[in-house]
């Protein structure tokens, strides 16, 4: 029997043979097209290649492409387990020809696959054609020998494939096969179509033609070709089942699902064990390429998915968590083809665990209200529906989402009072925004309240991509909402999904680029975070017009993001080295990431020795050296502080938290160095931080303290200036960069000497002569000397003031000292004079001469200072006058 991985694996090497570059599968977001929820075909990653809007380097690919139907008007789910082909996840393979090969040569190839490698007979095989292409239903008939019966023309849509109302178009040939007259149904076209008899297995998309407008359609200058199969309908033709869930793939999942669960898998439990092992995949496949749970956009499709398959681990009679015990046997069977499963396994069964747990509380709580609220009557309306209060204080209230609520009643042949639903949810609408209105500062951003209301929260793509296309939802000029914004307007712009980062969390937003289909260019300087979950991007539209509705080309400054990255990442691994450092009692009390730098606050009473800073950087760059992964797992907030993460101040937590672990070491037991809760973007690995240097240390208010530090590319240019200003200093003295430590100390010692010999030479000048001051007088029989001296330091003049006093013997000792403009005053009185002259009188009128404002000192010495030095001599006056009028005075 040929399994599904060794279908797959002949598919891939078959078109490998033929020149086909084999393309790995895109993730299931996808990036190129904002209108889709999640990768439903295998085309959708080369859309921008079929339009001309994106070149490769090859002209034919083939693709094993992982695809999810569970959303919006490709929504398989309420089908899945209860038909035999319906699925959420699947896996479409194809082939296609960028502007190379066309219908010839794609019939060939595929009928060659089919009935060559792998071997289906040819009259089992019927085909279909667009109704007028006579070109495709005469290749048929050349290249595969089919007769005319065998070809059937099909005149509606189903055989006529389109992008959208214009873009690239054309015609299909589909290639069906029969599974004999023991099932109902007829041929395609026919009136028994819809019979399960006839399945289709392959389409062949000849992409020929351009729709420019509704009437008007051309030649594509270089037709191409978009061929898509599926996996399991393949897979079950070549086992011979005629069940999807049969084939060798969805068996392994069943028969783990009922191992695990202990039930049968087939006969009163088989829809159960079908749907688990259908939403196994697409939850494990969302999760690897990055999708969370969540009550919005596409994470609300992937909380769908896993609570029914949980529904229907409940049914089966699940005390305890079951599908996350699921995910090896998933990993084993599909992991070789798809590598992100295995990579992604821990956080996968983390994700689901998390999800299980709380949703068995959820679906317990919330069962018990329901069969109250329906054997009491009192929960229904007239009727015989569920009252809307009553689905709604389950939704609100326990997490009883409307849904689920639908689904529970669907198997009870009730309905929900939708419309009683939506009328409670918007009085509690109205409810928040008079809260929001009434709430101060913040209402003055009440415009980020009504448009998150009306258009939901932002998508956010940036934890796995730079670049993505999203579609303009709104835009907003100086606080109002418009629809068009023109070159020159500074603009905020939301649209519904985004790689780019809000701020929060002390990361500061992203920049970069948004580029719209008819040319607009806005440069994005920042982006900010409005309500939690919506990203409103902010620049200046530099080129053409952008409206709303526009499709975007988004791009994420690189340089910027890494940056960002780096030291967000940094910040987690230097928390975790002070603590360990300086004690448990260190927290983070606030931080700045920024592309070039990063500020931590932590707690902490006293500075930090040269000893502990350097431990903490080398413990930091120990573990950037280490390169190991950085982990990001989904869980509790209560959980995760559990076991060990560090809740971040100022940070607020949802009912999930993202928790991210980094820079453990294969030589240590425990494997985490740093476990935090964290909703950021960092590195994949330690090593994508380059280095880190703390540049300063110091306080910044009681017992709080501040690191600085740089990483990576800023770490390096800090360190090279620092080496450019050694060398020079170096240089400056003569000396090689590493005597520079003794040299220093060599240089201030003789500094230290000479200005001692300096200040000696300077006082026996000023007390050996007249100095150009005043000589000695006589003022009613005490001795005054007063002096200006130019050039003299202040830290001089009482030292010089002493040795006038010696001199004298008796008297008082007033010295200016005029340097730089400005003066500085120093007054000394003889120890038998200070009962009748105080020094502190005396050079308080001096200060007042030179615009000084007083002074201070003891009554044998005083000092002041001024800003007016050309007054000098006028404060000797004046200390002159004082000392008079005290004389006479006395």
């Amino acid at each position: 029997m040929q399994t599904a991985n060794d279908i797959r694996r002949v598919f891939l090497d078959y078109f490998r043979k033929e020149g086909h570059e084999i393309v790995p599968s895109s993730p299931l977001v996808p990036r190129n097209d904002p209108t889709l929820m999640f990768v439903n075909s295998g085309m959708v990653q080369f859309k921008n290649v079929f339009t001309g809007q994106e070149k490769r380097d090859y002209v034919r690919a083939s693709t094993a492409q992982k695809c999810v139907r569970a959303g919006g008007k490709h929504n398989d789910l309420e089908n899945v387990g209860y038909t035999a082909r319906h699925h959420t996840f699947f896996e479409m393979l194809g082939n296609f020809s960028f502007g190379d090969y066309f219908k010839e040569r794609a019939i060939e190839l595929a009928w060659n696959l089919i009935t060559k490698e792998y071997g289906l007979p040819k009259d089992k095989l019927t085909v279909t054609v667009y109704i007028d292409d006579d070109e495709a239903h005469g290749l048929w008939k050349r290249i595969a020998g089919l007769s005319d019966s065998k070809i059937i023309r099909i005149p509606t849509s189903d055989n006529f494939w389109a992008m959208g109302d214009t873009g690239p178009c054309g015609p299909c040939s589909e290639i069906f096969y029969d599974h004999g007259d023991k099932i109902a149904g007829g041929p395609p076209g026919s009136a028994d179509a819809d019979g399960d008899r006839f399945i289709e297995i392959w389409n062949l998309v000849f992409m020929q033609f351009e729709q420019v407008t509704k009437a008007e359609r051309v030649n594509l200058p270089r037709p191409s070709i978009d061929t898509g199969m599926g996996l399991e309908r393949l897979a079950a033709v070549l086992q011979g089942k005629h069940d999807n869930y049969d084939i060798d793939l969805m068996r392994t999942l069943i028969e783990a699902s009922a191992h695990a669960s202990n039930t049968e898998a087939d006969g009163s439990h088989n829809v159960s064990h079908r749907v688990i092992a259908d939403h196994l995949r697409s939850s494990a496949f969302l999760i690897a390429d990055g999708v969370m749970p969540s009550n919005e956009g596409r994470g609300y499709v992937l909380r769908r998915i896993m609570r029914r398959a949980m529904r229907h681990a409940h049914l089966l009679g699940c005390k305890d968590p079951l599908v996350f015990k699921l995910v090896p046997a998933l990993v084993t069977e599909m992991g070789q083809a798809y590598p992100e499963l295995g990579r992604a396994e821990a956080a996968i069964t983390e994700t689901l665990k998390l999800e299980e747990s709380r949703f068995k509380q959820t679906l317990d709580t919330g069962l018990k209200e329901l069969e109250g609220a329906i054997s009491s009557k009192s929960g229904l309306t007239k009727d015989g529906k569920l009252s809307g209060s009553v689905a709604f204080a389950l939704s609100d209230s326990r997490g009883f989402p409307l849904d689920l609520t639908q689904s529970i009643l669907r198997d009870k042949g009730m309905e929900v009072d939708v419309d009683g639903f939506n009328a409670e949810l918007e009085k509690q609408r109205e409810r928040s925004r008079a809260a929001w209105a009434g709430s101060g500062e913040a209402a003055t951003e009440e415009i980020w309240f009504e448009i998150r209301q009306r258009l939901g929260a932002t998508d956010f793509l940036g934890y796995s991509t730079e670049k993505a296309e999203g579609q303009v939802l709104t835009i907003v000029k100086a606080g109002q909402e418009i629809t068009e914004a023109k070159a020159g307007d500074e603009v905020s712009i939301v649209t519904n999904q985004t790689p780019f980062y809000g701020e929060s969390g002390g990361q500061m937003g992203d920049g970069g680029k948004l580029v719209s289909a008819n040319g607009a260019e806005i440069e994005i300087h920042d982006t900010q975070k409005k309500l939690g979950d919506l990203h409103v991007h902010i620049g200046k539209v530099v080129k053409g017009s952008l409206k709303n509705g526009d499709a975007v080309e988004m791009k994420v400054d690189h340089a910027r993001r890494s940056g960002l990255r780096a030291h967000h990442s940094a910040t987690h691994l230097l928390h975790e080295a002070l603590r360990r450092r300086l004690g448990n009692h260190v927290t983070q009390k606030g931080s700045l990431v920024a592309p070039d730098r990063l500020r931590f606050d932590f707690s902490h009473s006293k500075g930090m020795s040269a000893e502990d800073m350097a431990w903490v950087e080398h413990e930091v760059n120990r573990r950037i050296r280490a390169n190991a992964d950085v982990a990001t797992k989904l869980m509790t907030p209560d959980d995760a502080i559990a076991a060990g993460a560090m809740a971040l101040f100022g940070e607020k937590y949802g009912e999930e938290v993202r928790v991210v672990s980094m820079g453990g070491r294969a030589d240590e037991e425990v494997k985490e160095f740093s476990t935090e809760l964290c909703g950021g973007t960092h590195v994949h690995r330690t090593g994508d931080i380059g280095f880190l240097k703390i540049v300063s240390e110091g306080a910044v208010g009681a017992g709080l303290r501040r690191i600085e530090a740089v990483t990576g590319a800023a770490a390096e240019k800090f360190v090279a200036d620092q080496q450019k200003q050694l060398a020079e200093a170096a240089a400056a003295i003569k000396a090689l960069p590493q005597e520079l430590p003794s040299r220093i100390v060599s240089l201030l010692e003789e500094r230290k000497k000479l200005e001692r010999e300096l200040a000696e030479a300077r006082k026996a000048i000023a007390t050996g002569g007249s100095g150009g001051g005043n000589d000695v007088i006589d003022v009613g029989g005490v001795k005054f000397s007063g002096r200006v001296l130019d050039g003299v330091p202040a830290k001089e003049l009482k030292s010089m003031a002493d040795e006038f006093k010696k001199k004298l013997g008796s008297g008082v000792v007033a010295l200016v000292a005029n340097s730089d403009g400005k003066a500085s005053i120093v007054v000394a009185v003889t120890e038998d004079l200070t009962g009748r002259f105080s020094a502190v009188d005396l050079v308080k009128a001096g200060s007042m001469a030179i615009g000084g404002q007083g002074g201070g000192g003891r009554p044998d010495m005083a000092q002041a200072g001024g800003p007016d030095g050309a007054r000098a001599q006028e404060a000797v006056g004046a200390i002159e006058a004082l000392l008079r009028d005290r004389v006479k005075a006395a």
